[in-house]
């Protein structure tokens, strides 16, 4: 598919074969997210899920903003639509958040400027959160006569009702201290490391057993919805399966013969 409104590239970063990149590409209008740029994201989460291969993805935003949330004129478009194609509209964004949330690997998040709106959807639906210091951050749309509908999915298991109750209500503004205490950022740092800092964190993910790390955050996904009993029932055999893999092997294998693994790449090799 070719993207006019996004940048993806993959085996881009070096040391770092294994890892994709997909960058908002609309800094003219601070990346705000229309209906083309939702279905490009969609497409391209769901072919980078598809590569057995993949071990990482980062996100980021062209230009000085992240993302500034939703594009106004698609927006005021979109609400003289009929109520059945409205909604249909309407589940533009959700589908591009549950693609990001269903890629297999760790999605990584590197923001700066603003994040507002469903770019805070977007960050929330990504698995880790580098945020550069001057960023900030707002649930807007009540400013807009709207709400965080759509983005809730994502963002309440984050944050939680009490913090939605704040935020989601004075829509006001607010910096990376706070974000950082909502849980919607995992990382802060200045804006001049973002890069390096992001680059540490799937260095970090690529020191992992590649199918370890995808059953990792398949067990996160369906945590939410089972019981305890099914819980249990999903650890003890996820457990007793990963161990008997070849790559639970190997990993054990490695670790008491003080050598790296097989899968981490060389220049990582003597790395802590």
């Amino acid at each position: 598919m070719a993207y006019q409104n996004i940048l993806v590239s993959e085996g881009a970063a070096g040391d770092m074969p294994a890892v994709a990149e997909v960058v908002l590409n609309r800094p003219q209008v601070r990346n705000a997210m229309d209906d083309a740029m939702l279905r490009e994201l969609t497409a391209a989460f769901k072919a980078l899920a598809k590569k057995k291969d993949l071990r990482a993805v980062v996100v980021r935003g062209a230009g000085q903003d992240f993302c500034a949330g939703a594009d106004i004129n698609w927006m005021r478009r979109a609400g003289k639509l009929p109520p059945a194609k409205s909604r249909q509209d309407a589940k533009l964004l959700l589908d591009m958040a549950l693609a990001v949330d269903a890629c297999p690997v760790p999605v990584v998040a590197s923001l700066q400027g603003n994040v507002f709106g469903g770019g805070l959807g977007l960050a929330s639906a990504c698995d880790i959160v580098v945020a550069e210091e001057n960023a900030r951050m707002s649930f807007s749309e009540a400013r807009l006569g709207i709400i965080p509908a759509v983005i809730s999915c994502f963002v309440l298991p984050k944050i939680g009702e009490a913090q939605a109750r704040r935020y989601y209500l004075t829509g006001e503004i607010f910096n990376m201290k706070t974000a950082k205490h909502l849980g919607i950022v995992h990382e802060v740092t200045h804006p001049d490391e973002l890069a390096e800092r992001t680059g540490s964190v799937v260095k970090n993910i690529l020191r992992n057993g590649p199918n370890a790390v995808r059953e990792a955050k398949a067990l996160l996904r369906k945590f939410p919805a089972l019981g305890f009993n099914a819980r249990a029932k999903l650890v003890l055999d996820t457990l007793t399966r990963l161990r008997r893999s070849p790559e639970g092997q190997e990993g054990l294998s490695a670790f008491l013969e003080k050598r790296p693994a097989s899968w981490v790449p060389p220049s990582q090799g003597g790395a802590a």
